[in-house]
């Protein structure tokens, strides 16, 4: 006699919950072969096999829908176990990969070692050194440049990891500001523009008000900053030039109002 199983039997010999299976009975993936004269579903040996290969491939993160598609194709069950396999021999792969990944980045945390040009630029992408010498040609010979430059020659994967973060956020909050319709003179906008400026002051040399006003105006007028900005958001880069215009004007006529009062 052909051995059969009740669903809370199939759920007791597989570890699949009996919720579960009744959502794949529901959705088609796995209906069981029979019932019994009491309407309980009952699975046999073919099910149990179909439930395996279920598994194996939830297992793999595949979607329900993919693998009511593969099941529902030409493939045998040995096809399946060959796809699996295959499958599971990459996803080792790519795990060893993540392992010797971390293991690198533990070693660079735990020594502090500068990060070299090529994790640098796997943060940046490949540009980012051709960028930087351009910019030192261009200001190699002032006091900010240096500052930077002895600020960030000791900086790890993890402190430019933790730069491009801070970036990627700012010019994030700028986005979402201009797209609700927020004017650039707005206390949101110089709430974003001062925190931009603290981030240049903290992670790479002294930024007053004035130095920054400068930067927004570059930002502007030179075309491949605005490209930058703009591929974000249409018209960002003088809505962020703005904004850190209103800021620094903020800021000096604070300055004028402590100075009146004295």
């Amino acid at each position: 006699m052909t051995e059969r199983w009740t669903v809370g039997q199939l759920a007791d010999l597989t570890g699949v919950t009996v919720r579960t299976l009744h959502h794949y009975d529901a959705i088609g993936l796995l209906t069981p072969s029979d019932r019994s004269p009491s309407d309980y579903r009952l699975y046999d040996a073919a099910d149990l096999e179909r439930l395996q290969q279920i598994v194996l491939y939830r297992r793999l993160e595949m979607p329900l829908e993919q693998i009511a598609t593969l099941l529902a194709g030409p493939d045998d069950a040995a096809e399946h176990l060959r796809r699996q396999r295959r499958a599971l021999e990459a996803r080792r792969d790519e795990l060893d990969e993540l392992v010797a990944a971390v293991d690198r980045a533990l070693e660079r945390t735990v020594t502090h070692r500068p990060a070299t040009a090529a994790e640098t630029a796997e943060i940046f992408g490949e540009g980012f050194h051709d960028e930087q010498t351009e910019a030192e040609a261009r200001w190699g010979d002032t006091d900010a440049w240096h500052q930077s430059a002895a600020r960030t020659r000791g900086y790890s994967k993890a402190d430019w990891a933790a730069v491009k973060a801070e970036n990627d956020a700012v010019n994030a909050a700028y986005v979402a500001a201009k797209r609700s319709g927020v004017a650039a003179d707005s206390e949101e906008a110089m709430a974003i523009a001062e925190r931009a400026r603290t981030q240049i002051n903290d992670r790479f040399y002294e930024c007053s008000h004035e130095f920054h006003r400068g930067l927004g105006e570059m930002y502007v007028a030179d075309p491949r900053f605005t490209a930058t900005y703009d591929a974000l958001e249409p018209g960002l880069a003088v809505f962020v030039r703005d904004a850190i215009v209103a800021n620094a004007d903020r800021a000096a006529a604070d300055t004028a109002s402590g100075r009146a009062t004295r």
